[in-house]
């Protein structure tokens, strides 16, 4: 029910009677009651006998976003762009907004990325706890959670990179590494243009690194 949170129907606020709801909504009786039960089930309601229903504190429960699975090679790309522009803006925003516990948080990310390369590894978790990191430094919630949402298919497309590519080249992982870098570099700077310049070439290379040298073409 949209009405929730207007006025006359703000938190602990009692709902008027069944009929009387019924008719200034405009529906049926057994639809309320549906949409009462729905409310009931989700928090928002709370009946009391006696005393009637009332709207509680709670805040409606969202599913968590899914994005379902990258189906075939365009998919892939897709994805990598939509992530071009998305990650773009959260990096010029973390820039501007990073306090210092989260710019330490970048740097760490982006230390123990390099380390778990020059080890050897294939490094995933540490690069999407890198992308991760920049998320939650951007100060805009929605970012993190949209990273969150994102994590299957980031992880997906980064494993098949480095499977397509064998165990890195020692040309293509400093190449990497240096994007990680100049994006931790303009976060400190705070330089927003720099920021979301570099995010964005790291993740074209990303993409060139996948389809061919040609593919930002």
């Amino acid at each position: 029910m949209q009405l929730l949170g207007t006025r006359g129907f703000e938190p602990r606020a009692r709902l008027p009677g069944e009929t009387a709801l019924a008719q200034r909504l405009g529906v049926s009786r057994p639809v309320l009651r549906q949409a009462f039960a729905r409310l009931r089930e989700e928090g928002r309601i709370d009946a009391r006998k006696g005393s009637g229903t009332f709207v509680t504190d709670a805040l409606p429960q969202v599913k968590p976003l899914s994005l379902g699975t990258l189906e075939n090679i365009a998919d892939i790309r897709a994805f990598l762009e939509f992530r071009c522009f998305m990650e773009g803006e959260a990096a010029a925003r973390a820039a501007l907004m990073r306090n210092a516990d989260q710019m330490h948080q970048v740097s760490l990310c982006r230390e123990r990325f390099d380390q778990a390369l020059a080890d050897g590894g294939d490094a995933v978790e540490e690069d999407v706890a890198f992308h991760d990191a920049v998320a939650q430094a951007c100060g805009n919630r929605f970012f993190s959670m949209t990273m969150t949402a994102l994590a299957p298919q980031t992880r997906f497309s980064i494993g098949l990179s480095r499977s397509l590519a064998g165990r890195p080249r020692d040309a293509r992982r400093a190449g990497v590494c240096q994007e990680h870098a100049a994006v931790e570099a303009a976060l400190k700077q705070q330089d927003a243009t720099a920021a979301r310049q570099a995010m964005e070439a790291h993740l074209r290379g990303g993409i060139a690194r996948l389809f061919g040298s040609g593919a930002n073409d």
